[in-house]
């Protein structure tokens, strides 16, 4: 999404509240020491019903408790005063929030990994790892060239395919393996100048933060994602084709903060 999320939503004491809330600061860091486009625009979390106060709150004391101590409450006319053309009864401002150039800061980590003597290799499938006497022994085929690979530390990053990955590591005891449970986000993109200068985001929905907005460096919106469950759990076989009703679904939630859409 390229957000730099603040950290304020995740359960107090998880990895996900800590590594978020710490990351930040050292992805804000990262970016400004390698030249990295980024843009500390803040987020505001608005409430559009009478009822969504105590979920705010929530939210409120979840910061609190993960340490982000940076999130101010605004009144109806406190957020008109920043976006004149956003509907909403109260709300949050979370001013460490921000966007990122996720292409520029992939290739700035990429040149620190080649500068630190690592290789990065395209197209290779690992299709077993055995137990190996100091670390794994992986089976590596490339271009129908299968050749071996050692190492101490292995580090499963396989996204959607981690759990592939993992059923093929020797002697890993199963429990280890979650199941995996797939969902698909769409968005929808603005095509006319968005009037908006923060990220807007509704009270979370189950499943996710709801269909909210989100500006890329360039300044262009965009909404979503919305969560769609989907009945079959094989990455391999996930329809990304968006549906063209996709508009007509969106517009009455977001409608709910941005009226004249």
């Amino acid at each position: 999404s390229e957000v730099i999320h603040a950290g304020i939503y995740y359960p107090k004491g998880s990895l996900k509240a800590r590594l978020c809330a710490e990351g930040k600061h050292l992805l804000y860091a990262f970016c400004e020491s390698h030249g990295v486009g980024f843009r500390r625009l803040g987020k505001l979390i608005v409430a559009t019903q009478a009822g969504q106060h105590a979920k705010l709150e929530e939210i409120m004391q979840a910061a609190a408790d993960n340490g982000v101590a940076d999130l101010t409450w605004l009144s109806k006319a406190d957020i008109a005063v920043r976006e004149p053309e956003l509907f909403a009864t109260e709300g949050l401002l979370s001013p460490s929030t921000g966007i990122i150039d996720s292409h520029q800061y992939i290739l700035a980590l990429l040149g620190d990994a080649e500068g630190a003597g690592a290789h990065l290799v395209r197209g290779a499938q690992v299709t077993a790892i055995a137990r190996a006497d100091d670390g794994y022994r992986l089976t590596v085929d490339n271009d129908g060239e299968t050749f071996a690979l050692e190492c101490r530390l292995l580090v499963n990053s396989a996204g959607l395919w981690a759990q592939h990955i993992a059923a093929r590591v020797e002697g890993l005891d199963r429990r280890f393996v979650p199941p995996l449970f797939l969902a698909k986000g769409n968005y929808a993109t603005l095509t006319v100048k968005s009037p908006f200068r923060h990220l807007v985001y509704p009270v979370p929905e189950s499943g996710g933060l709801g269909v909210h907005l989100t500006l890329d460096m360039a300044g262009a919106a965009r909404f979503g994602p919305n969560v769609e469950w989907l009945d079959n759990n094989d990455p391999a076989a996930i329809d990304y084709t968006v549906s063209p009703g996709l508009p007509e679904l969106f517009a009455p939630c977001i409608a709910q903060y941005w009226p004249v859409v």
